[in-house]
């Protein structure tokens, strides 16, 4: 049976009226302060995260580690989000620049999109190619095998434009970057990367996996130099230097894509950023920084 304004049912009445009043009541009823706000040293320790340019994941993961038995400093990754979209839940961005406050940059959440990519060339690696590489390297779990790129910048008129290599190793996710003042000739390339692995132990120089760019066409002597292999992925594969990739995709948040000339940082800035990846909290390594795990590798204590 209806009335006007009323419904009736199995001998209840429902009012629309009253059910928006109770609707609104509830909606008025104050809130609890977000933790974020009465908690001064949470909130300190967050956005000290957020400028090292830690995504709220990895923040709020690495909290769990760093405070252990202290549960009134742990905080989901979801409540940070808020914190910087929702003003009214912390309100984090007034204290952060947008850039700083997310490595996306974004003003508004967004589902990520897909990756994608190919690499540069066609030619091919006659005995190199990377089904040649050992079956170990595949499951990360022995160490010493290492993805590397080129990550180019902006092109000067006159000139064949300014770049660095990025390594990354595949068990720990360590990064390094290699700056190439004399250019992408592969006799430079080659040199400077000899120069950068030279500090490793053997063990850790098993392989390096890159895409076929002509910057590595004097490999050989690279893998004299340093008793490292080199191996080359398949065309327009990227995926098969995964974590190479998304290291590339991390580090156009310091270097723009088309905006960034390389020639305008020394190898000491390069180190600086390097040092910064590998102080990040990574989900895959169970939350341990990569500069952890491999000073583990190297027998070197860590002093936290």
């Amino acid at each position: 049976m209806r009335e006007a304004g009323r419904f009736e049912r199995y001998g209840q009445r429902y009012l629309p009226s009253v059910a928006d009043y109770a609707a609104w009541l509830r909606h008025r009823r104050p809130k609890r302060p977000a933790k974020l706000v009465v908690n001064t040293e949470l909130r300190a320790a967050v956005l000290a995260g957020l400028r090292r340019r830690y995504s709220p994941r990895q923040l709020a993961a690495r909290l769990w580690v760093d405070y252990p038995n202290r549960s009134e400093m742990w905080v989901s990754h979801e409540t940070i989000y808020q914190a910087i979209y929702l003003q009214a839940r912390g309100n984090l961005r007034a204290e952060l620049t947008r850039q700083m406050a997310l490595r996306s940059g974004r003003a508004a959440r967004r589902p990520r999109p897909v990756a994608g990519g190919a690499v540069r060339s066609n030619r091919a690696w006659l005995g190199l190619n990377i089904s040649a590489r050992p079956a170990e390297v595949a499951d990360r779990a022995v160490p010493g095998h290492w993805e590397g790129d080129l990550l180019e910048g902006t092109r000067r008129r006159g000139s064949g434009g300014s770049a660095i290599a990025t390594l990354v190793e595949r068990h720990t996710r360590f990064v390094i970057l290699v700056g190439l003042p004399d250019g992408k000739v592969s006799e430079h390339v080659v040199a400077r990367l000899t120069a950068a692995m030279g500090w490793l132990p053997e063990r850790l120089r098993a392989s390096l996996t890159w895409d076929q760019g002509s910057e590595m066409a004097l490999h050989a002597r690279f893998s004299v130099a340093t008793g490292c292999p080199v191996y080359f992925c398949d065309p327009h594969s990227p995926w098969q230097r995964g974590s190479n990739e998304n290291t590339n995709g991390l580090l156009r948040q310091y270097f723009p894509k088309g905006i960034f000339d390389f020639t305008t940082i020394d190898q000491a800035g390069l180190d600086a950023v390097a040092d910064e990846l590998n102080d990040r909290p990574r989900m895959t390594l169970g939350w341990a920084k990569p500069s952890e795990k491999m000073a583990q590798l190297l027998g070197v204590a860590t002093t936290g």
